[in-house]
């Protein structure tokens, strides 16, 4: 648990940076909204943490459940008003194959450190006309994984592969990983881009 005051900080190439918690404990923000805004449900919202994303949908009547590895994440996101589970995107889940639209926002494309692992087991999860929304690095940003430590108040965490996946990076994972970019946008500085099966876009391009 975070001691209030005290920021929660990420090593990555040597170097130690703030996390954005303030984003996470908060509402749901006008960049949120752009990608919320794409979102029909049901939807499943991989590493919901507090639940901003997950009740701000859940409030305008979309179906939709967070999952989180977090127990403390899950509380807060209940307490917020979503569903959500205490679950891993590896392991079993409920309405496999049936979600519409999957949320990898705030950096959770890189859970697991093998974003192409992620996306081909999203893609087990989603229905045939689903869509995965997923938040990137800006242009620029390197495509890979990483190990890093999480800090707060002194203490540091054991080491944590993830990944990072930056704007020029998504198309060439995408298409190794069964998808392809639909749509790229970015909203008060951040950058999102919408992901299709490789097999519905090359079906829909081929209908009169």
């Amino acid at each position: 648990m975070r001691t209030p005051g005290s920021p929660l900080l990420a090593r990555r190439n040597g170097q130690w940076r703030a996390l954005r918690v303030d984003r996470w404990l908060g509402p749901a923000s006008d960049a949120d909204e752009s990608l919320l805004s794409r979102c029909r449900g049901p939807a499943l919202d991989v590493g919901c943490g507090p639940g901003r994303l997950a009740a701000a949908l859940a409030a305008r009547g979309i179906t939709v459940l967070g999952i989180d590895i977090a127990p403390f994440a899950v509380v807060l996101a209940r307490q917020s008003g979503a569903s959500a589970l205490c679950r891993d995107v590896f392991g079993p889940l409920p309405g496999a194959g049936r979600w519409r639209e999957t949320l990898l926002v705030d950096g959770n494309i890189g859970i697991g450190g093998d974003p192409g692992r992620l996306l081909r087991r999203i893609a087990l999860l989603l229905a045939p006309d689903g869509t995965v929304l997923v938040e990137l690095d800006p242009p620029g940003a390197p495509t890979g994984s990483y190990w890093t430590r999480l800090a707060v108040a002194g203490l540091v965490s054991a080491p944590l592969r993830w990944a990072g996946v930056g704007v020029d990076g998504i198309a060439g994972l995408a298409a190794v990983s069964g998808f392809e970019v639909a749509e790229t946008w970015q909203s008060a500085g951040r950058h999102f881009a919408r992901l299709l099966s490789s097999t519905r876009l090359s079906s829909s391009c081929k209908e009169p």
